[in-house]
């Protein structure tokens, strides 16, 4: 090892909630509801859809929108609920001239079209096309570009009055099974074809030190490139296999010509000089050609505050297909 690793240490914090009966389900619920009274979440159960795809030589939004299965849970099995609101939002993450938009009310669901789920829950399914956000939004058409986003979000209305939403997310109810952010994104996107970007890479590094001595002899080879959606990808390898065994993930989004929101997490635990965490994240975004994905190169700077591994640096790595 180098003297990177001065001082390392591994910390596993595990959290071990199954979805396997309806008495695992209550068991939380009861310690999520302990400092309320009768309160209640709202469990992700599914995301089927969350990119609007622009035609980038058109300039116009084509196809796509958001849709998500909820569950309501609360210590009376989901009678406390009157009805859900639904509200939708705009970011501008492009400099075009066209402001953030205001949240409006998309749609009020009432508790009688619950149907009951898994664990006798009751479940809603919400769909909203881009047609539908545009309009509820007055966007104009121009008004859009890769890496904008739609915001939908949830708010649960009780039978005394009471709301739950976003703000009262804590760090209970937004992991593991109880999935609950209540706030979910539509990013928008450009089309990407079916294998782009997908299957075994192999990586060099042509610079930096520190953890990306990695690809240097203490990882795999190659790596698999997988597609977690038609523009989000993932690369997953063992971090020193046989010595930390930390299961590593690169994750990044091809939106519109460019590799965006590049990063890189330990899974199992933290790993750091001082015990603290460590990642990466890209220095700037990447051009790809949407007709050549053989090979593309990131320069990445790595990350570990007060870690005592001597601040942050940058690295440069080149992936190629096989």
């Amino acid at each position: 090892m180098k003297n990177w690793f001065k001082h390392i240490t591994i910390l596993f914090a595990g959290v071990a909630l199954l979805a396997t009966s309806c008495d695992d389900g209550d068991a939380v619920i009861d310690e999520v509801t302990a400092e309320t009274t009768r309160g209640a979440i709202l469990r992700t159960v599914a995301i089927d859809q969350n990119e609007v795809i622009f035609d980038l030589d058109n300039s116009v939004l084509v196809e796509g929108g958001f849709s998500a299965t909820v569950e309501v849970q609360d210590t009376e099995g989901g009678d406390l609920l009157s009805e859900i609101e639904v509200y939708g939002g705009f970011r501008d993450n492009t400099s075009d001239g066209v402001d953030d938009r205001a949240e409006v009310l998309l749609e009020t669901i009432p508790a009688s079209e619950g149907v009951p789920g898994e664990f006798g829950l009751p479940r809603f399914t919400y769909s909203a096309g881009y047609e539908e956000l545009q309009q509820a939004l007055d966007l104009p058409g121009d008004a859009f570009f890769g890496g904008d986003q739609f915001t939908v979000r949830f708010e649960l209305v009780l039978t005394d009055g009471r709301r739950f939403s976003f703000d009262d997310n804590t760090g209970t109810i937004t992991g593991s099974f109880f999935s609950s952010p209540f706030l979910y994104t539509a990013n928008v996107v450009c089309f990407v074809p079916d294998g782009y970007f997908e299957g075994e890479y192999s990586i060099t590094q042509n610079s930096g030190s520190g953890p990306f001595d990695i690809f240097d002899g203490f990882s795999q080879p190659s790596v698999t490139v997988e597609a977690n959606s038609m523009t989000g990808r993932s690369i997953g390898f063992t971090y020193d296999p046989g010595g930390f065994d930390s299961a590593y993930t690169f994750t990044f989004d091809l939106v519109c010509g460019e590799i965006q929101n590049f990063s890189g997490t330990i899974n199992s635990g933290s790993l750091g000089c001082d015990g603290s965490s460590i990642g990466q994240t890209a220095v700037a975004n990447v051009e790809y050609d949407v007709e050549d994905d053989s090979e593309f190169t990131i320069l990445i700077e790595d990350f570990n505050p007060d870690g005592g591994c001597g601040g942050t640096y940058e690295a440069s790595l080149t992936f190629t297909k096989l």
